[in-house]
């Protein structure tokens, strides 16, 4: 860290609130500090480092090429400060530290139970925290370094996060129970051409949501699609009440008492995987004890 004997944390913190909000009345109002000693505080900070760091020019506030780059790397070592003291306190408290893993719904249903259960043997004073998300926010959060791992239905995933498949699975077709076909006379999709269809939102799983259009492709039609949303028993309410048919992953029948049925599609060659995703410079020293684990 380039910093002189003079400059402390506090001028990090300082210099990436007003970084952050190019703005230094806004800045010292959210650090409760008055904008004349935060504008001294940052000025002294320059002098300090021998750097421009904002350009001021009227009311407008902008990051110099410098500031751009200190604006990166020290909001990298402030959260490593950040959760060093957080492992610290978890220390303290009797434990050995602290995971923060996401993921889809569907990961819930099968993977994510038996893996906290074998986990838990293995690492009974690890604390572990768990948030459900979409994919997209579960790549952000690996890539600041807010989530350790996360699990999520992705074909690709962006630079510097690592992905492995641990799960794959057939596609299931969901209708009402009442509905007039079912296990025994389901023959293809194309019996469903002219049914409603309520499918996951594409925001959730754009690679998810692409596989199951190429399945309506394969079958010789496009869907109608009356709903859409994130959650399955969202889904699952609506075709209760006859609302439309649905496509989602067989695993995603297990845990709900309703009045639907689900139609394994073994005929298609299509399955969904379910990945897991890291990123490649997470400094956690539990984070490999829990992939090896999975």
């Amino acid at each position: 860290m380039l910093m002189s004997n003079q400059l402390e944390l506090r001028h990090i913190r300082y210099f990436l609130a007003v970084a952050k909000e190019l703005h230094f009345r806004r800045a010292a109002e959210k650090l409760f500090i008055s904008q004349p000693g935060l504008s001294r505080q940052i000025k002294k900070m320059e002098d300090e480092l021998g750097l421009e760091l904002f350009v001021r020019h009227n009311r407008l506030v902008k990051l110099t090429p410098a500031g751009e780059y200190l604006k990166k790397q020290y909001s990298i070592i402030l959260q490593d400060l950040d959760q060093s003291l957080d492992h610290a306190k978890l220390i303290e408290s009797g434990a050995e530290g602290e995971l923060k893993i996401t993921y889809i719904g569907s990961a819930m249903h099968r993977i994510i139970p038996q893996f906290l259960l074998d986990f838990e043997m293995e690492h009974p004073r690890i604390h572990i925290d768990l948030e459900e998300m979409d994919n997209q926010v579960q790549t952000a959060g690996i890539l600041n370094g807010e989530i350790d791992f996360g699990f999520v239905r992705m074909d690709r995933v962006p630079r510097g996060i690592e992905i492995r498949p641990i799960f794959e699975e057939t596609f299931s077709l969901v209708l009402p129970k009442s509905h007039h076909i079912n296990c025994s006379n389901f023959t293809d999709l194309k019996q469903l051409r002219d049914e409603p269809f309520i499918m996951f939102d594409s925001s959730y799983s754009p690679s998810y949501y692409e596989k199951v259009m190429q399945i309506f492709d394969d079958a010789g039609f496009s869907p109608i699609i009356s709903h859409k949303s994130v959650k399955a028993n969202t889904i699952y309410r609506l075709i209760e009440n006859n609302m439309g048919a649905a496509i989602v992953p067989t695993s995603l029948q297990e845990g709900y008492d309703l009045d639907i049925q689900f139609i394994e599609l073994t005929n298609i060659s299509y399955r969904t995987t379910l990945q897991v995703v890291w990123s490649s410079s997470n400094k956690n020293p539990i984070l490999q004890n829990a992939l090896n684990l999975l």
